[in-house]
């Protein structure tokens, strides 16, 4: 089975450190935004095997960019596949009830 680098952009990043910050200091549940982002981290780190068991996204254009969307309990991990270079971008990471479009609009894809 072939192995997938796995690359986070800084806009994803910035994303995972705006969740846990949301969930240890707005809602003050510190080990609920340790396990969250456990778990995210868990689900991106699978991705360096077969990303694409990963459905693409509904909304276009971006499934039509390759874009697959990746459920992680009350989040969505979107990222893109580099095929020739058997790289995998993880783009952002939102929560499931904002308005995904909207979000996805100012997603950087690198």
């Amino acid at each position: 089975m072939e192995q997938y680098e796995v690359k986070i952009t800084e806009y994803a990043l910035e994303a995972m450190r705006g969740i846990v910050h949301y969930i240890a200091y707005d809602f003050l549940a510190p080990q609920a935004a340790v396990n969250t982002l456990n778990a995210i981290r868990s689900e991106i780190k699978s991705l360096n095997t077969l990303p694409s068991r990963v459905a693409l996204t509904d909304d276009e254009p971006w499934r039509s960019e390759g874009i697959h969307k990746m459920p992680v309990n009350n989040y969505l991990v979107y990222f893109w596949i580099n095929e020739d270079e058997h790289i995998v971008h993880v783009t952002n990471v939102v929560y499931t009830r904002r308005d995904q479009k909207n979000v996805l609009q100012d997603m950087p894809m690198k």
